[in-house]
């Protein structure tokens, strides 16, 4: 059972604060919601995506593979209701026109140089470049169209990445919400999308998906 647990957050709660400002200190209290021990990848294995909603009070969406142990919150956290998503998944059906949103980290790898080799694979691997304006848009109009939707309107909207702790070597994003409606061209595509997220840095709240009917 994939689930979605929307947090309504206490705005005056501390570790509610202290998550907010800082997407580390979200992720690690939203992964106290899986279960322990899932090996090497937890976050994947867990099926855990969230986003940051910027609705005018503090909201998280949290998307689970398994319904989230919602008592390992911190106390006081906040108000969470928590949805089973199997009828939604059950109703996507090719050619339907479906709402749509997602926070994603549009990035692209451009050689220059002499780009570096994959030490695995040994496929040449480019800078990672960040997307913003119309280049991310276009990124999205081509991810949808490989998770199987085809968008019919289209709204960007820069997202802030919060970090209170940002070390050199930690990674930073550009994220870019996307609202819009699409029609659906692939259901098998679209369910493994919905259900694993889209793009890159999903343990920082980008790659959740939500879809609504029109």
């Amino acid at each position: 059972m994939t689930s979605l647990t929307r947090i309504a957050l206490d705005p005056h709660n501390a570790a509610a604060r202290a998550d907010l400002a800082d997407v580390d200190s979200l992720h690690k209290t939203l992964m106290r919601l899986v279960p322990d021990h899932t090996g090497p990848t937890p976050r994947a294995t867990a099926g855990l995506l969230f986003r940051t909603e910027p609705d005018p009070d503090p909201t998280l969406l949290v998307q689970t593979a398994h319904t989230p142990d919602l008592t390992a919150l911190p106390t006081h956290y906040g108000t969470a209701w928590t949805l089973d998503l199997t009828p939604l998944l059950n109703s996507l059906t090719p050619g339907r026109t479906m709402r749509y949103r997602i926070t994603a980290a549009p990035t692209v790898a451009r050689s220059a140089g002499n780009p570096t080799r994959h030490p695995i694979t040994g496929k040449r691997r480019g800078k990672i470049t960040h997307l913003t304006g119309d280049d991310a848009i276009a990124w999205w109009q081509r991810r949808a169209a490989a998770v199987g939707l085809e968008p019919v309107t289209l709204s960007g909207l820069p997202r802030p990445f919060p970090r209170t702790r940002l070390a050199r070597s930690a990674p930073y994003f550009t994220l870019t919400q996307f609202d819009g409606l699409a029609r659906i061209t692939d259901t098998g595509l679209l369910t493994h999308a919905l259900k694993t997220g889209i793009g890159r840095a999903k343990t920082y709240g980008a790659g959740l998906l939500s879809l609504a009917p029109a």
